[in-house]
């Protein structure tokens, strides 16, 4: 399949997407919101919807926001005052947005989103459940990071961290593209050319983080993360310059605009989109070579004979990181045993089980029915 082709079979057909806008696009060489690209932005939104499209969008710029309305000429160091600045600008950043889209009498609706509601598996189906019914009231969600409450993630938001919680709706939704708008114009390569297509972010990721001066400027490396998490559940995602003229109106028309990375050809299913790409694992596993190529290549189960160490502090059902002995992450699934047990029983085989443990246990340490192999 072509690059043309991907577009068209990806963009031009997609009928629910996902859009993140950051905060330098919005305030461009200003120091307050540039309220005519707002206007253009919310334009070229409503145009998406009147053409059937279900649109949600990602929006950077509640703590400038709140900044400004603070008389604050800097950020915030201070997690208080920043948190302090968020709930300031909060409702500044959405009077801005509801005055840009009410001018084509389109309504837009807030969600303010914590890590942990995407770990908690029924608040991550009510997330899905609250858009799709704002979708079926012709309603554009607007959705940030909750600035206010999430202490431990609010200066990971500085660094790009809105690209994640973009992808993790797109992943909530199971929508069909995802498009992160930024200053820059897609991937570029050596030459710093505009690179078309990436089909393996693993290839374009390592040369990234070795290119970071050249390349890793404006949160690259987050937002190929986010292209990981979206194509491997299934999704398409383009990085674009959000400063391009009609560039959503273009982008799903199918013009080659910025980089498109393509979707893995079989969706996931919502249970393993939240168990390999939503919940945060709390343990590690390391597997020796052969239990590595039986879970790549051949779809089996990990079994405790192919585990060598364990690493954290994990209980039965929760999600955990399995490693190959060189470190690279090779999937996420759901583990039938706590830590402790798992340390006692790696490199042993099922029959020992019992022995060991003093009741029986399950032979698979993690089925592969709950087990989501990953391609970032």
């Amino acid at each position: 399949m072509s690059s043309a082709q991907l577009r068209q079979s990806t963009l031009v057909t997609a009928r629910r997407v996902v859009i993140k806008l950051g905060t330098q696009l919005l305030y461009g060489d200003r120091d307050e919101i540039d309220q005519p690209y707002l206007r253009d932005i919310a334009r070229q939104v409503h145009g998406l919807r009147s053409a059937g499209r279900e649109v949600a969008l990602v929006v950077s710029g509640a703590i400038g926001e709140g900044c400004r309305e603070l008389a604050r000429t800097t950020r915030p160091r201070d997690v208080a005052a920043l948190q302090a600045a968020a709930a300031v600008g909060q409702p500044r950043l959405m009077r801005h947005l509801h005055d840009a889209f009410s001018r084509h009498g389109q309504t837009v609706a807030q969600l303010l989103l914590t890590r942990s509601d995407f770990d908690d598996r029924t608040r991550f189906l009510n997330i899905r459940n609250c858009v799709m019914q704002l979708h079926a009231t012709d309603c554009i969600p607007v959705i940030n990071e909750n600035d206010t409450v999430a202490v431990d993630e609010i200066e990971a938001l500085r660094l790009g961290e809105n690209d994640i919680l973009a992808a993790m709706i797109c992943n909530a939704l199971r929508s069909d593209a995802l498009v992160l708008l930024s200053v820059v114009d897609g991937l570029q390569d050596k030459r710093h050319a505009r690179i078309d297509r990436v089909d393996e972010i693993d290839e374009v990721m390592a040369y990234v983080q070795k290119q970071r001066s050249a390349m890793g400027k404006g949160g690259m490396l987050t937002k190929l993360k986010a292209a990981g998490i979206a194509t491997t559940a299934g999704e398409a995602t383009v990085i674009a310059h959000g400063r391009h003229r009609d560039v959503l109106t273009r982008l799903f028309k199918g013009e080659e605009i910025g980089t498109i990375f393509a979707p893995v050809p079989r969706k996931l299913d919502s249970r393993r989109r939240w168990i390999g790409m939503t919940r945060r694992p709390t343990g590690k596993v390391m597997i020796d070579h052969g239990a590595a190529e039986a879970l790549r290549r051949r779809g089996k189960s990990l079994l405790a004979i192919g585990i060598v160490s364990v690493h954290g502090k994990f209980q039965r059902g929760e999600v955990v990181r399995i490693c190959d002995v060189e470190g690279n992450e090779i999937g996420r699934g759901l583990t039938n045993y706590a830590h402790d047990e798992l340390v006692l029983i790696k490199g042993r085989r099922s029959n020992q089980f019992s022995k060991i443990l003093g009741h029986p246990g399950h032979a698979e340490v993690i089925h592969r029915d709950n087990f989501v192999l990953l391609s970032f």
